[in-house]
């Protein structure tokens, strides 16, 4: 048998009955209810004097507020700002003050607070809610599955020059793929040494980072610029979540060995720096016995990836029950007549959407599925993203 449900109102009614009733005296009454007496004799007065509609709930604002601006103040306030629509509480109160210093004008706050109340103060449009796929779970068994990239924290040079360095690792083998001091995180300068790496070692599975530039970014299921060009190459980014550098643990003990050995003291300027890390990779990966391979280096074990980086990189394909929508410059889908914002970084690619209820589509970016459109409101939720592919690779 289900349980049942009362409201308030229910109650005050069968209180009202059992007090019409006279079994039981008023102290009991309300202990039966679980209610003081004062609050027995409130709703028994007000039902002799209203009768039922005694017992709805009233409004709990004051009949007077002496401390309120008084109406010709705020019409001022208002009128003003009808006919000046840009300017601010600071600029109204000179003005009004200046005009009748008589008058005992609120402060700027209230102003704010009136501006709000009258509906001249700009909402600023909700952002969407970006979710999380959560702790990451891809293996490192064996080689290329799992890349780790991150930048070590910024430093100066001996020149006061801030150095950036990118690191990229492979996380079954520890080998350092690249550790490169750069001028600033901006993706610009991240792609091309992807790109030379991927030609170089071939291209992982998976490539794992934390949550900031430019690897992820705020928009529909974290995709950034790079993640996006990765994701049309066939690699997943693997994002950890915000604020657990252990999920990538294995890199950020890398980070420790590098920052004692090659930033203490830091090079007299990036040139110098950057001969610094080349000498630390090459003893790192060929000569330094690493622990967790049982003594063992990184590139006795490590093997280039039989994943090339292609010349031409081929649009989406989806499965046949798809809809595709190609992603406008402007980061729009066209959909039922109206228009709906997906994101800057899919420009220029097909997203596939896949219907899964009345008004509801899954989007889904190649294999990412980015968020769910909602037809009622024309926009996409991205609270839940889930990197679980919804068709193979």
């Amino acid at each position: 048998m289900p349980w049942s449900e009362t409201s308030a109102m229910d109650q005050r009614t069968q209180f009202i009955a059992d007090y019409l009733h006279r079994e039981l005296s008023i102290t009991e009454l309300c202990e039966r209810y679980e209610i003081s007496r004062k609050t027995g004799y409130k709703w028994i007065d007000r039902y002799r004097t209203d009768g039922a509609a005694g017992l709805l709930e009233r409004s709990c604002r004051p009949h007077r507020s002496p401390s309120s601006t008084p109406t010709p103040v705020v019409e001022a306030i208002v009128q003003l700002r009808e006919r000046h629509p840009t300017w601010d509480a600071k600029k109204l109160l000179k003005v009004l003050s200046h005009r009748d210093p008589s008058i005992a004008w609120p402060a700027r706050s209230t102003v704010c607070d009136i501006l709000d109340r009258e509906g001249w103060v700009p909402r600023k449009p909700r952002r969407r809610p970006i979710g999380h796929p959560g702790k990451p779970s891809a293996e490192m068994s064996t080689p290329n599955q799992v890349w780790c990239a991150d930048f070590k924290g910024q430093f100066k040079t001996l020149d006061g020059i801030y150095c950036y360095p990118l690191t990229v690792t492979d996380g079954c083998t520890r080998f350092l793929l690249e550790c490169r001091g750069l001028d600033s995180v901006r993706c610009g300068g991240v792609m091309p040494i992807f790109t030379r790496l991927f030609r170089e070692y071939g291209m992982p599975l998976r490539i794992r980072t934390d949550n900031g530039p430019p690897f992820a970014s705020d928009t529909l299921a974290r995709l950034s610029r790079l993640s996006a060009w990765w994701v049309r190459l066939g690699v997943l980014p693997d994002l950890i979540e915000p604020g657990k550098p252990q999920q990538n643990g294995r890199h950020e003990r890398m980070h420790r060995t590098l920052k004692a050995e090659t930033t203490r003291p830091p090079a007299a300027n990036a040139r110098g720096q950057q001969r610094k890390f080349n000498a630390f990779r090459q003893e790192f990966n060929f000569e330094r016995p690493h622990e967790a391979l049982q003594q063992q280096t990184p590139a006795s074990l490590y093997c280039r990836s039989p994943r090339t980086l292609p010349d031409r990189i081929a649009p989406f394909e989806y499965p046949a029950h798809f809809h595709t929508r190609h992603v406008c410059t402007n980061g729009f889908i066209h959909w039922r007549n109206g228009h709906v914002r997906v994101s800057l970084v899919c420009a220029g690619d097909q997203v596939g959407l896949e219907e899964v209820g009345d008004g509801e589509w899954d989007v889904h970016f190649g294999v990412i599925k980015l968020g769910r459109l909602f037809e009622d409101d024309m926009t996409i939720e991205d609270a839940n993203y889930t990197l679980k592919t919804a068709h193979p690779l």
